[in-house]
């Protein structure tokens, strides 16, 4: 196993090499689509999107610090000269607080990565929560979604509704072992054109029976109907199945979903989705993840650890 350590240099080369781009300092990695000679769309890998991220008032702060007392110097505490990510900054804030350390023995902005390496290698996590992050996932299957949504502690999860879209956005994913492995990508993109021509064929009968007005479609408006239909045309569908969702998480949430699931022992896709938000987030704040290391496991995939683990 090979240490690459946390460097700048090494986190912006695996985010490039992944697709990577910074917009407006929003990180996103796409997933291109795939087609199977039929035409039924897949994809290979996680796409994530930053949707939102903190954005920190510290100059609000003026009037609360401002009735100490100039002499306990708390006002300076917004003059600091060292600009933090919002995110940091937030945190620092509110830990700072716990002690009313304003003053000018405070930790300063400078050595904010000293001050969270204390809180993270003393297990006190708590003022991670204050930040919290947002998220698009696509190109992530149900076997996938189902093991995120088990991350419940401060998390918010809005995934996509089987029962309410039609078979027209019905797209796959590609295990990492099928891809390099050729009679098993033909089997995966087999099973794709069948289950989705399934599904339409099954979607079809249904769409008869509920014209006949089979009591199983019953419904008194169209939006109904439609739900009756999809949603039982869906358990023709598989695990290989796209199922994307918007995710938010706070820093402490997303820290332990990074230790578990981008972990060399975690399952194959949801490690490189792991990866993938690490990679991001680290882009945007490397001071709260600047304890974490990537590492090259020996089949040249890779994992993301701490020595400061459920902080």
């Amino acid at each position: 196993m090979q240490t690459t350590g946390q460097s700048t240099e090494r986190v912006a080369e695996l985010f490039e090499k992944l697709g990577g781009e910074i917009s407006d300092g929003f990180p996103t990695i796409h997933s291109p689509v795939s087609h199977t000679k039929s035409g039924t769309a897949y994809l290979k890998a996680p796409g994530v999107v930053m949707l939102a991220r903190p954005q920190t008032n510290v100059a609000g702060l003026g009037g609360f610090l401002e009735g100490f007392g100039s002499s306990s110097g708390f006002p300076a505490y917004i003059e600091d000269p060292t600009a933090l990510p919002d995110s940091s900054q937030l945190c620092k804030t509110a830990g700072q607080l716990c002690y009313m350390s304003f003053g000018p023995r405070r930790t300063t902005n400078e050595n904010a990565a000293g001050y969270f390496e204390r809180l993270t290698s003393a297990g006190h996590g708590s003022v991670l929560e204050h930040a919290s992050f947002s998220f698009l996932l696509y190109g992530i299957s149900r076997s996938v979604t189902h093991e995120l949504v088990r991350h419940r502690a401060g998390v918010g999860i809005s995934q996509v509704s089987q029962r309410y879209v039609s078979g027209a956005v019905l797209r796959f994913v590609e295990r990492p072992e099928y891809q390099d492995d050729r009679d098993l990508h033909a089997l995966f993109e087999e099973r794709a054109d069948r289950a989705a021509v399934e599904y339409e064929a099954m979607a079809g009968r249904l769409l008869e029976r509920q014209e006949q007005g089979a009591a199983l479609l019953d419904a008194e408006y169209k939006t109904d109907a439609r739900k009756k239909v999809q949603q039982t045309a869906r358990s023709l569908l598989p695990n290989e199945t796209e199922a994307p969702m918007v995710f938010t998480g706070n820093v402490r949430a997303l820290r332990h979903i990074i230790e578990m699931r981008a972990d060399e022992h975690a399952e194959s896709e949801i490690r490189n989705l792991a990866i993938r938000l690490f990679l991001c987030l680290v882009t945007v704040d490397p001071i709260l993840f600047h304890d974490y290391q990537l590492l090259t496991l020996p089949d040249g995939t890779y994992k993301v650890t701490t020595k400061y683990r459920k902080a």
